[in-house]
């Protein structure tokens, strides 16, 4: 490697893409192409950057294995920013395994760091943790030790361990100073935000009140019946019971859970499960078996009671009732948490996170545009949705496996 290499690939680990453009910004050899994708990545123009990534990967030597394994990493981490979830997971693993049996720990750990970022994005946590779990960053750079720990923290917050994570976000910040690199700082910093902006709402005995995420644990963990609107389902110290595919049922116990300790009148329960303005006989006999397919659903945790005017709903080993809320009441909450990362994402890559079809999302993001919530650029394979963030709340509680537990 000659001096101008070295001197380029130190600038751009110190987060300076322009140091490095001057020393290479006029060459073509392969090493010289790979600095300067990596370069145009750190500024912004990322389908520059993959074009120079792919072109210094071919440039490459069959003896020069492990510089075209860090192109694939590279790109790799290039397709994660773009929200481009599509890219070949095995190709990725093939990098990882050709740099650890070369001995480049580093980039070996930071092509598992992509790995288990990708599995957040997708909800699946285990997954991450295992690809994470058994690296020792204690010899690593400051802006790997900073990755890590925020792949640490983003576990933790899906899976509501508030602790953990500020404890993580603490390790990453001191990191972050130590490397010196604006970028991962502002990271750092988005990150923490997380955790000191509401998270949800508290709905019981006639009133609400926003929750931060230590807040939202605390209630997880008390003894109540918690109607939880963000996943759609019922708890109870510790157990659970999905409501999720059974939206008149959870229309009803919500209602009911939102009227606790008092009844919910009939006409209240026929409007938010059928949606009803004019109720005949069919609608109250309709009422009457869904109230008791709910009854057979929650036996182990309440009962529902017929009342006067309506139904209670009366817990049977709890304290109270309490409706845990998104922090805004949003049909289609969980599309946007994902956007309001402030990343641009395809229809196929939404679609792939949140366990849905392309044409559904496709939908849901015109019905969106026209509400001036989100927007698009780009035509066709290209096309791109981008939105500003939410301000004043944290997404945490809307993202896929958010809580861990289902």
């Amino acid at each position: 490697m000659d001096s101008m290499i070295s001197a380029a690939a130190r600038a751009l680990a110190a987060g300076d893409p322009f140091g490095a453009l001057n020393r290479v910004a006029l060459r073509d050899d392969a090493a010289a192409l790979a600095l300067r994708g990596i370069a145009m990545a750190q500024l912004g123009d990322l389908e520059r950057a993959r074009m120079l990534l792919r072109r210094a990967a071919k440039a490459f030597g069959p003896r020069e294995a492990v510089a075209r394994a860090r192109c694939v990493v590279a790109e790799a981490e290039v397709a994660l920013v773009t929200r481009d979830l599509g890219f070949p997971s095995k190709a990725l693993e093939a990098a990882q395994a050709t740099l650890a049996r070369h001995g480049d720990i580093v980039n070996a750990a930071h092509a598992r760091h992509l790995a288990a970022r990708r599995f957040l994005l997708t909800g699946r946590l285990d997954d991450a943790e295992r690809a994470i779990g058994d690296l020792d960053v204690s010899m690593f750079p400051s802006a790997s030790r900073a990755a890590f720990e925020l792949v640490v923290a983003g576990i933790a917050l899906r899976r509501l361990r508030t602790q953990p994570a500020r404890d993580a976000l603490g390790r990453a910040a001191i990191a972050a100073k130590t490397a010196g690199i604006p970028s991962l700082l502002a990271e750092v910093e988005r990150a923490s935000l997380a955790l000191e902006t509401p998270a949800a709402r508290l709905v019981g005995g006639g009133a609400e009140r926003l929750l931060l995420l230590e807040d939202v644990e605390a209630v997880l963990a008390s003894d109540a019946v918690i109607v939880d609107a963000c996943r759609n389902a019922v708890r109870h110290s510790g157990a659970s019971i999905p409501l999720a595919t059974r939206p008149v049922l959870f229309a009803l116990v919500r209602a009911l859970g939102e009227a606790w300790p008092h009844d919910s009148p009939r006409d209240v329960l026929l409007a938010r499960a059928f949606g009803a303005r004019y109720v005949d006989d069919s609608h109250r006999a309709r009422l009457r078996v869904e109230i008791g397919r709910l009854r057979v659903a929650l036996r182990d945790m309440a009962d529902i009671r017929a009342t006067k005017g309506g139904f209670a709903l009366v817990p049977r080993d709890a304290s109270e009732v309490v409706v845990l809320a998104r922090p805004i009441d949003e049909e289609h909450a969980s599309l946007l948490a994902l956007l309001d990362d402030g990343e641009a994402w395809s229809t196929s890559a939404l679609a792939l996170a949140l366990g849905a079809s392309q044409r559904t999302l496709q939908r849901a993001l015109e019905e969106l545009a026209r509400g001036g919530k989100v927007q698009a650029f780009g035509r066709g394979r290209a096309r791109r949705w981008i939105m500003p963030p939410v301000s004043g709340f944290t997404t945490a509680l809307l993202l896929p496996a958010a809580l861990g537990i289902e």
